[in-house]
């Protein structure tokens, strides 16, 4: 009974249970997240159930609860009502304790009710995955134990640890405090590690919440999405249909003038638009601020990437003194929050933002400063 029925030796047994937690993390990113919470693509049937046994087996977690927490985190993202935000809570409460604050919010019915639409609804769903959700955890352990003899029981146990640690912990936690950023997103998140691997492509959490909808979460060439494959690979054996993913830049001849067409794709690709600027504008950034004397320029320098709205009063007034030094700073300093503006404004008319945008490159183009003037014809140019 010791060696169980497959009698696996002890690195087999380590090699089995990564197997066993890898499926629960491709059920949590892929059905969870990915099909459930974000509807960014569609799942047969089969594939589908499959994801929902396994994980009440593995985790004890309903659908809805999670679809919902999720859902509610993207809407209320970094304010205190983001269920597990570490900028609010503290980043060790969140990665040690996640668990518990996912417990915590699977229990306010509000948040079901308003966030859980769409999730299963069925028999199944009814009477047994949601009304004996700590049956099936039991259930695993039955079937630990069996197959692997008494090591079954710490099998069980990482199993029963990982996505509390993976999940609740480390994307909630260090997804929105550690890490490098493709996107300047409205929030925290960060992308953990280029290579999505160990839990399955959620270590690129910030490319997920430029693109929330997009099934997709690798972005840049050298990362790579693991889940992704795996959706790839269903798609041809014709188990899922991806309805949605990042939009791809296209770029044509620079128009004399913008219209609605160039509105809409600086506003659909408006993440790019902010990295592509900071990263043409930064020989100014670091020309202009090279000039100073008796300011401190690393912390210059970060606020420049910051509203100056969640600024303190005193940074304020430091940034303030920087920009004023420097009028080349200045105009590229606030042009940006301009641009940023434009896709904010939901009170103006198409045609008022088109001439918005318009009137910014116009500026931009007459500033005399090569970059910028750089910047706005490559902005005239998006299709």
């Amino acid at each position: 009974m010791s060696s169980g029925i497959l009698g696996l030796s002890f690195w087999q047994l380590v090699l089995a249970t990564l197997a066993l937690t890898h499926v629960t993390i491709a059920g949590v990113t892929i059905f969870l997240h990915r099909h459930q919470a974000h509807r960014a693509l569609d799942l047969h049937p089969i594939v589908s159930h499959f994801f929902r046994l396994w994980l009440w087996l593995t985790t004890g977690m309903a659908t809805k609860e999670w679809a919902a927490i999720h859902r509610k985190h993207h809407a209320k993202c970094e304010t205190p009502e983001d269920p597990h935000s570490p900028q609010i809570l503290g980043i060790n409460r969140v990665l040690w304790t996640g668990v518990f604050l996912y417990v915590k919010e699977s229990r306010n019915a509000e948040t079901l009710a308003r966030y859980g639409h769409g999730t299963p609804d069925d028999w199944l769903e009814r009477n047994v995955y949601f009304r004996f959700q700590k049956s099936g955890i039991v259930l695993m352990l039955l079937a630990d134990i069996a197959l692997f003899g008494l090591p079954g029981l710490f099998v069980w146990g990482i199993q029963m640890a990982w996505i509390p640690f993976w999940a609740a912990g480390v994307i909630n936690g260090v997804g929105h405090y550690f890490g490098y950023r493709n996107f300047r997103a409205g929030d925290a998140s960060t992308n953990i590690f280029p290579i999505g691997i160990l839990i399955g492509g959620e270590e690129l959490h910030n490319n997920h919440h430029a693109y929330a909808s997009s099934a997709k979460l690798s972005s840049k060439w050298y990362e790579f999405d693991i889940g992704w494959m795996y959706i790839r690979i269903m798609e041809m054996l014709g188990l899922a249909r991806v309805k949605k993913t990042a939009p791809k830049l296209r770029l044509a001849a620079a128009k004399q003038q913008c219209d609605i067409e160039t509105l809409q794709a600086v506003i659909t690709h408006r993440y790019e638009v902010l990295a592509k600027y900071a990263k043409t504008l930064k020989s100014i950034y670091v020309e202009e601020i090279g000039r100073m004397h008796g300011i401190d320029l690393p912390l210059i320098r970060k606020w420049l990437h910051i509203d100056a709205g969640d600024l303190d009063e005193s940074s304020r007034r430091k940034l303030d003194l920087a920009l004023d030094m420097s009028q080349p700073l200045k105009t590229v300093y606030t042009m940006r929050h301009e641009l940023e503006a434009l896709w904010a404004r939901s009170a103006a008319s198409k045609e008022q933002l088109v001439r918005q945008l318009d009137d910014w490159c116009g500026r931009a183009e007459a500033s005399g400063i090569a970059q910028l003037q750089a910047f706005s014809l490559r902005l005239r140019s998006y299709a």
